[in-house]
């Protein structure tokens, strides 16, 4: 089993920066990389950015530009740099832990407010 813990959530204003941070820890070597979804209220979780071995980084279209995803595989971590932020994206971020057939592990989330 794998835990992932998130934290660097907060209240920013619109055209602001925040970073968020994701520790793995257990069952690591399930993994074949780490990313970050998103549940925004009213819509269904969503890929936010996912780094993966042999896949690379990939970003949703709404986000690109914006955000960086950094994993460091020595320190079983995953950063999500986040910046000109929007209004909409306002929401609960999720680190997941990805295994051959997409993210199989979650955090805990954290919440991400944009002030417009």
């Amino acid at each position: 089993q794998v835990q992932l813990v998130e934290s660097g959530g907060g209240l920013v204003q619109a055209g602001g920066s925040l970073t968020l941070s994701c520790v793995a820890s257990g069952g690591i070597f399930t993994l074949i990389g780490m990313g970050w979804y998103r549940q925004i209220p009213g819509k269904q979780r969503e890929l936010v950015a996912h780094h993966t071995s042999g896949g690379g980084t990939t970003y949703a279209d709404s986000v690109k530009g914006r955000f960086t995803i950094l994993p460091d595989t020595a320190k079983n971590t995953v950063t999500l740099q986040m910046h000109s932020l929007r209004a909409e994206d306002t929401g609960v971020y999720y680190c997941a832990g990805m295994d051959t057939f997409g993210p199989a592990f979650w955090g805990q989330g954290t919440q991400v407010t944009v002030s417009s």
